[in-house]
């Protein structure tokens, strides 16, 4: 495999040959990471680019095409799309509530961050922590992908391998769960 070019390559990888995605992992993985890397300036985020960056390259249906240019030019140009998409995640989320509780509690920049405000950030975790316990482990990835990664509904669909409108029906599901037992929760 390693005397094949990256377009052949890539046509292994679109029929589903895992030795062929790992070998473009194995070429341009400093590539990537440091594309990044740079971006992002944060090696965490840097490797979530990388994962979803290798990702696409394993789900996407349209695949390289030779003859609009060089692999290397379109492994970075899905490189800055998916860390732009990344970047805009992170910033349309950074002042959000993350959902994992012990970090709810050490929020500093919170802008009223007095006894009753640590109170209600209490009891609101407690109330999405018992919504989250109605949703199946498909539900709460489907959540965490589209809120809390930024991934949109076809982005997920593709992820799944599933049609956009499942992905749509599943998520309509999950909000009208979350929102019913929050509401029930508030007023009980």
């Amino acid at each position: 495999m390693k005397t094949l070019s990256d377009a052949d390559i890539m046509q292994l990888v679109m029929q589903k040959q895992r030795a062929a995605l790992e070998e473009l992992y194995d070429r341009h993985i400093k590539l990537v990471y440091s594309f990044a890397l740079k971006a992002t300036r944060d090696e965490q985020q840097a490797k979530a680019v990388v994962q979803a960056v290798f990702t696409r390259l394993w789900t996407t249906e349209k695949g390289y095409d030779p003859e609009k240019g060089q692999f290397v030019n379109w492994l970075l140009t899905i490189t800055r799309h998916i860390t732009i998409d990344h970047l805009r995640a992170e910033k349309r989320y950074r002042n959000v509530i993350p959902l994992e509780p012990e970090r709810w509690e050490s929020i500093t920049d919170h802008p009223a961050n007095d006894p009753a405000e640590v109170a209600s950030r209490k009891l609101i975790r407690e109330q999405v922590e018992k919504a989250y316990r109605f949703l199946s482990t498909s539900q709460i990835e489907l959540i965490q992908h589209l809120y809390w990664e930024g991934y949109s509904l076809s982005e997920i669909a593709k992820m799944r391998n599933e049609p956009i409108g499942t992905i749509k029906s599943r998520l309509h599901q999950t909000l009208k769960i979350l929102r019913n037992h929050l509401v029930l929760e508030m007023e009980g």
